[in-house]
């Protein structure tokens, strides 16, 4: 059980007897009210999004998770395999189980795979991956990383917003969680 003032985004509760992943959350002190804790939340076995305001005296139950290192093998239709790193077991996660990661994801990437009960609940996405560029424009004479950045299309097919200097051909390291880039890798 944990305070509700120490939700943070990405946390898996237990609310109602469902499992939720917490996307949201602001503490808000209204005038001489008590301050309650405002929530967005994920059911993680129906997938549908809902508001809940706790108070910040209500305790919630957090629950316990198991982090296994998976590989990323292959996808399939919508189906994506993984391989236990420890025990070579797989098991396959649709698209919408892995979300947004998916187009981060390259075949032989190591992600942890959250389980609660032996079933899959979420994924750790890495800090950071290593992608290539495949296609963005060529880059102006005499502009600096200060200028606006561009597009670029990365080989797993996602385009995010880099500096002009990047070319086709370089890697960039991109963060998973929001797609923004962090730098050019030598």
């Amino acid at each position: 059980m944990v305070q509700a003032t120490q939700l943070r985004p990405g946390m898996i509760i237990i609310h109602g007897g469902d499992l939720f992943r917490v996307t949201a959350v602001h503490h808000l002190t209204p005038g001489n009210k008590r301050g309650f804790m405002q929530t967005k939340m994920k059911n993680l076995r129906t997938g549908i999004g809902t508001e809940y305001k706790f108070r910040s005296e209500d305790r919630v139950d957090q629950a316990i998770l198991d982090n296994r290192q998976m590989q990323y093998l292959y996808a399939e239709g919508d189906m994506h395999t993984f391989m236990d790193t420890e025990n070579y077991e797989q098991m396959s996660l649709s698209a919408d189980d892995i979300g947004d990661l998916l187009s981060f994801l390259l075949p032989n990437s190591i992600v942890g795979i959250e389980f609660h009960d032996g079933k899959p609940v979420g994924i750790n996405p890495p800090s950071s991956v290593d992608l290539q560029v495949v296609d963005t424009e060529k880059s102006m004479k005499g502009a600096t990383a200060s200028a606006s950045y561009k597009p670029a299309k990365l080989e797993t097919g996602v385009t995010v917003q880099v500096p002009p200097f990047v070319q086709i051909g370089d890697k960039v390291r991109v963060d998973p969680t929001d797609g923004s880039y962090l730098e050019r890798v030598k």
